[in-house]
C-alpha cells in the first residue's frame, strides 16, 4: 500500500457536480488500487478573488490577519463539501483546516512560510481509513492565528505534506495535462514533456510557467518528493517532476517559457563611479520590489556617465518608477524612462551545461524574424531575452522550432 498526496485547484472544484467527480477520482485510488490518500483542496473557482473583493468594499486598508481569517473560509468550504460527497459514496472521510493538520507557519499574513508540520493526527486517521481532506492555503502561527501562503499555496500545502508523510508521490491534478515544451495555446506543436528535473521546473516556475508554484518545486527538491502533475478530468499519465538524470541531460532544452508580466526601468547618464548601482537599487530591494535582469552600459555621447536599466514585476512597475526618480535627482542622472510593453523568453534545460552554441542558435532564431533583443541574461541552465512584447507569439515559435522542441 502506497502514501499519495493528490491536490486539485480551484478548476477542478468550481461546481458540485466537479467536487462530487474530485471524490470519485479519490476514491477510485482508494478503493481500486488500495492506496492511503491525503487530498488538499483549494478554494472553488473565483472564491478567493471574491473574498479579497469583499474585504475591499468594507475597508479602504483591511487587516492582513482579518484578510487571512477571511480568504482562508474558501478552503474550509471545499473540504467539508468534498468529505460529504465521498461519505454519500460510501467511504470514510474527515476534513482538517490547515490548524487542524498542524501546518505551523510565521506569522507572515498574506504570504506565510510553513515552518514544521505534526503529522500524528494525519496519520492516525489514516489509520482508521479514512480519505484526509486538507485545506491548502492555510496554516496557523505560533500565537494560533491563521496564515495564509500567498497564491498557488495549495501546491505548497501539498507538497509539505508529501514531504512531512514521506509519501511515495505528490500528485497535482489541474486544467493542464502536464508541463509542455511551450504554451500549447501559442505553438501548435507544443509536446507534453514525460519528465522534468527539479532544476528546470523551477527555472520554468520563476520566468513565468504558471503550472506549479515555486515553494512548492523548493520543497519537492529539498526533500525529494516525486510531484507528478495530471488533468483533472483524464487518466492519462501527466508529466513527473523528479531528480535530474543522465538521460535529461541528452537533451539541450526542454521548454521555452515566456513572462509577460514584466516591466523595464531605464536611468538615463548615471555619473560613473562606484555606488551607483546600489544607490539605484537599494530603495528599490528595501521596499520589497524583486529586481530581476540588469544590464549598464555607457550613455550614448557621455564617457562619464552610463545607462543603467533592470526589470521588475509589473504590479511593483509604478511604485519603482517613484522610488527610482527620487534617486535619480540625488545622484545626478538625466531622467527615468519606464516600458511596461515588454516580454521575458527564457530558454531552459539541464543540457545546456554540456552543450556550447546555445545562445547564438536562440539570438540567431530572433533575428531572423526581425526581433530585437533589449536584455539579456543566462544561468547554467537558463538564457532569458527581454524583447517587444509584440513580438511574443512570434518569438516562442521561432524559438521552440529552432531548437526541434517540435518534434518527438
Amino acid at each position: 500500500m502506497a502514501l499519495i498526496v493528490q491536490k486539485y485547484g480551484g478548476t477542478s472544484l468550481g461546481s458540485l457536480d466537479l467536487i462530487r467527480q474530485v471524490a470519485e477520482r479519490v476514491i477510485q485510488t482508494r478503493k481500486r488500487e488500495g492506496h492511503q490518500v491525503v487530498v488538499v483542496l483549494s478554494a472553488m473557482a473565483g472564491e478567493t478573488d471574491r473574498l479579497i473583493g469583499m474585504a475591499g468594499d468594507i475597508s479602504e486598508s483591511p487587516d492582513p490577519r482579518e484578510v487571512d481569517v477571511l480568504i482562508s473560509t474558501g478552503e474550509q468550504v471545499s473540504v467539508a463539501l468534498f468529505c460529504m460527497a465521498v461519505r454519500d459514496l460510501g467511504f470514510k472521510a474527515r476534513s482538517l483546516l490547515g490548524f487542524q493538520a498542524k501546518i505551523i507557519t510565521d506569522n507572515l499574513y498574506g504570504r506565510a512560510r510553513i515552518q514544521d508540520i505534526d503529522v500524528t493526527r494525519i496519520r492516525d486517521l489514516l489509520d482508521r481509513g479514512n480519505i484526509v481532506a486538507v485545506a491548502g492555503f492555510q496554516g496557523f502561527d505560533e500565537r494560533g492565528n491563521i496564515t495564509t501562503l500567498g497564491r498557488g499555496g495549495s501546491d505548497t500545502t501539498a507538497v509539505a505534506l508529501a514531504a512531512a508523510l514521506e509519501a511515495d508521490v505528490c500528485e497535482i491534478y489541474t486544467d493542464v495535462s502536464g508541463v509542455y515544451t511551450t504554451d500549447p495555446r501559442i505553438c501548435e506543436e507544443a509536446r507534453k514533456l514525460e519528465t522534468v528535473s527539479y532544476e528546470e521546473m523551477l527555472e520554468m516556475s520563476s520566468l513565468g510557467a504558471k503550472v506549479l508554484e515555486i515553494r512548492s518545486v523548493e520543497f519537492a527538491m529539498k526533500f525529494g518528493v516525486p510531484i507528478h502533475v495530471r488533468h483533472s478530468q483524464t487518466d492519462e499519465p501527466g508529466t513527473l517532476i523528479v531528480k535530474e538524470d543522465e538521460d535529461m541531460e541528452h537533451m539541450i532544452i526542454s521548454g521555452v517559457v515566456y513572462n509577460r508580466n514584466e516591466a523595464r526601468i531605464t536611468v538615463t547618464k548615471v555619473p560613473d563611479k562606484p555606488g551607483m548601482a546600489a544607490a539605484i537599487l537599494s530603495p528599490v530591494s528595501n521596499a520589497g520590489i524583486i529586481v530581476d535582469m540588469i544590464i549598464q552600459n555607457t550613455s550614448i555621447g557621455s564617457e562619464d556617465a552610463t545607462d543603467f536599466s533592470f526589470s521588475v514585476p509589473m504590479n511593483d512597475f509604478e511604485r519603482a518608477m517613484r522610488l527610482v526618480r527620487d534617486v535619480a535627482k540625488e545622484i545626478g542622472a538625466e531622467k527615468v524612462v519606464g516600458d511596461d510593453s515588454i516580454t521575458k523568453i527564457s530558454l531552459v534545460g539541464v543540457g545546456m551545461r554540456n552543450h556550447a552554441g546555445v545562445a547564438t542558435k536562440m539570438f540567431d532564431a530572433l533575428a531572423k524574424e526581425g526581433i530585437n533583443i533589449l536584455m539579456i541574461s543566462t544561468s547554467e541552465i537558463k538564457i532569458s531575452c527581454v524583447i517587444s512584447d509584440k513580438y511574443t507569439e512570434l518569438a516562442v515559435r521561432a524559438v521552440h522550432s529552432a531548437f526541434g522542441l517540435d518534434k518527438e
